[in-house]
C-alpha cells in the first residue's frame, strides 16, 4: 500500500472544472437528475419517510436552514439536509449502480455535493466539480475493496465507501487543503458504516445508512474545515478502510488511471426499481415473454442463474419467495421475476401488488441458483434465464449486462421521461423547469437558484 489516501485527497483538491472532460460533465448531470427523480418521488411515497422526519422532530434536529430537501416545501440545517436527501434518493432501489464497485454512487455523493454547495454559495460549475470528485473517490474504494469480499464480510459499500465520497464533495466545496480533506477522510474511516443484515426481514436500515454516510461526510469534511485532527492513512492503514472491511483488497484500484480514467462514464442506471442484481434477469424475461408469446399459465419452472452477490442478496429462497415489505420486494429475485414475467413489465407502483396471489403463485415455480459462467466476470450483475413451458419446450437467455450500463446508456429522452414520470406527481407543474437547471447546472452563477426549483 502507497499513500492511497494522500493520492485521492490530492487529486480532489487539485481538480478543476475545466480540467474535467465535457463528455464527464453531461453524465454527471444527467446521473444528478436521475437520482434527483427518486428523491422526489420518495419524499412523497416511501414508507420509511415518515418515521425520519418523526425522528428529527422528536431530536429536535427539524429546525429551519437553507439547505433543500427535494420534494419538500421547506428549507433545512445542511446535514439533515444530507441524511434525508441521502435517505429519500435510496428508498426506491432506483437509483444508479457503479457495477465494477457493486454500489450506488450517487445516493452518498449529490446530496452532500448540494448540501454544501447551497451553505457557501457555490456555483453550479463547483457543485459538478464536487460531484464528479466525489463519485471518483467511492467508486475507486468501492473498487479497491473488492465488493465480493465485502459483501461476503456482511458490508454495504454505498454506506461505507460512500462516506468517503461524499467527504471528498464536501471537502472540494469548502476548498479544503490536501491535509485537511485527509483529517477528513480519517473521520469518514470512524463513520464508515453499513451492514447487510437489513437484508434479513427488508429493514429500513439501508436507506438510512446511505443517507447518514451522505450527513457523515458533510460532518466530516466541517470537522475538517474547522482544524479537526483526523487520522492519516485511513484508506490503505494498519487498521484502515482496506485491512478492515475486506479479506481481498487491491489498494492499487483505489488510484489507477486517476486523473485519466474516470469511473464516472461507468456507472450505470436502472430501469428497474429493484437490486441491480435482479435486472439482467429481468430484461431476460421481459424479452423472452415478448417473443415467445407466453403466459403464466404456459410457464412450469423458471430457473434463474445469478453471481454469488446476486445469491446473497436475492437469492434465498426461504427468505426472499414471498416478501412482504417493499425493501423485500427490492431484494428479492422471485418477487421481481414473477412481476416481469407475469405483466412484462416493472415499474415502482407495481410493488402494490406485493402478496398478490397470482405472482406469488408464480414466483412458486421460479429456483435461483449460482451459475459458475457469471463467475469471474468484469461485471458481476449477468444472469442466465431458463424457462421450461408446460409442453417440455426450454427456452434459455444470457444476458452479460443488464440494460442501463454505459454500453447500452439510455438516451437523453429516456432519462428525461424517467426523471418526469417519478417527479410530475409531486412537483406538480415545475418538473420541466427543475429538469432543465439541473442539466444546465454549469450556468447557475449559484446553485441555489436551480434548487429552490426542486422543492
Amino acid at each position: 500500500m502507497a499513500d492511497e489516501t494522500a493520492t485521492l485527497a490530492a487529486y480532489v483538491v487539485n481538480l478543476k472544472f475545466d480540467d474535467i472532460p465535457q463528455e464527464v460533465l453531461e453524465r454527471a448531470k444527467v446521473l444528478t437528475l436521475d437520482y434527483l427523480g427518486s428523491t422526489i418521488r420518495a419524499r412523497r411515497d416511501s414508507e420509511s419517510t415518515p418515521a425520519l422526519l418523526k425522528m428529527l422532530e422528536a431530536l429536535s434536529l427539524d429546525g429551519a436552514g437553507e439547505a433543500t430537501v427535494f420534494g419538500d416545501s421547506r428549507t433545512w440545517t445542511p446535514a439533515i439536509a444530507a441524511l434525508l436527501n441521502g435517505a429519500l434518493g435510496h428508498s426506491l432501489d432506483f437509483d444508479d449502480t457503479h457495477a465494477d464497485s457493486s454500489l450506488h454512487p450517487s445516493a452518498p455523493v449529490v446530496p452532500a455535493a448540494f448540501a454544501v454547495g447551497e451553505m457557501v454559495g457555490a456555483s453550479g460549475k463547483q457543485v459538478l466539480t464536487a460531484i464528479v470528485a466525489g463519485y471518483e473517490v467511492c467508486c475507486r474504494l468501492g473498487n479497491a475493496l473488492d465488493p465480493t469480499s465485502h459483501y461476503a464480510r456482511g458490508f454495504h459499500p454505498t454506506a461505507t465507501a460512500g462516506t468517503f465520497g461524499a467527504a471528498a464533495a464536501a471537502g472540494k466545496l469548502f476548498g479544503l487543503s490536501q491535509a485537511q480533506l485527509i483529517s477528513a477522510f480519517g473521520v469518514s474511516g470512524s463513520q464508515a458504516a453499513g451492514s447487510l443484515q437489513f437484508l434479513v426481514n427488508g429493514a429500513w436500515n439501508k436507506r438510512y445508512q446511505v443517507g447518514a454516510s451522505a450527513m457523515n461526510g458533510v460532518i466530516a469534511a466541517t470537522l475538517a474545515r474547522n482544524d479537526f485532527l483526523g487520522a492519516t492513512e485511513s484508506v490503505e492503514g494498519k487498521h484502515g478502510l482496506l485491512v478492515g472491511y475486506s479479506d481481498n483488497a487491491h489498494p492499487e484500484m483505489a488510484v489507477a488511471g486517476l486523473g485519466s480514467v474516470y469511473e464516472t462514464m461507468k456507472i450505470g442506471v436502472k430501469p428497474y426499481p429493484s437490486c441491480r442484481y435482479t435486472h439482467a434477469a429481468l430484461d431476460a424475461l421481459i424479452a423472452m415473454r415478448r417473443e415467445h408469446n407466453l403466459t403464466p399459465d404456459q410457464v412450469k419452472r423458471v430457473e434463474i442463474g445469478l453471481h454469488r452477490n446476486g445469491i446473497t442478496l436475492t437469492g434465498d429462497a426461504a427468505t426472499k419467495r414471498h416478501p412482504s415489505s417493499i425493501v423485500g420486494g427490492q431484494f428479492s429475485m422471485f418477487f421481481t421475476g414473477a412481476l416481469a414475467l407475469e405483466q412484462g413489465s416493472f415499474g415502482w407502483d407495481d410493488y402494490a401488488k406485493l402478496g398478490d396471489s397470482a405472482i406469488n403463485t408464480l414466483a412458486d415455480r421460479f429456483d435461483v441458483v449460482q451459475d459458475e459462467r457469471l463467475e469471474g466476470k468484469r461485471h458481476p450483475f449477468g444472469a442466465r434465464v431458463s424457462i421450461t413451458t408446460t409442453d417440455d419446450s426450454l427456452h434459455e437467455r444470457i444476458y452479460a449486462d443488464p440494460s442501463g450500463e454505459p454500453s447500452s446508456f439510455p438516451d437523453a429522452q429516456a432519462m428525461a421521461q424517467k426523471f418526469l414520470q417519478l417527479a410530475r406527481p409531486v412537483l406538480n407543474g415545475g418538473a420541466e423547469k427543475f429538469a432543465d437547471a439541473i442539466l444546465s447546472l454549469e450556468r447557475f452563477d449559484r446553485v441555489a437558484t436551480a434548487t429552490a426549483l426542486g422543492r
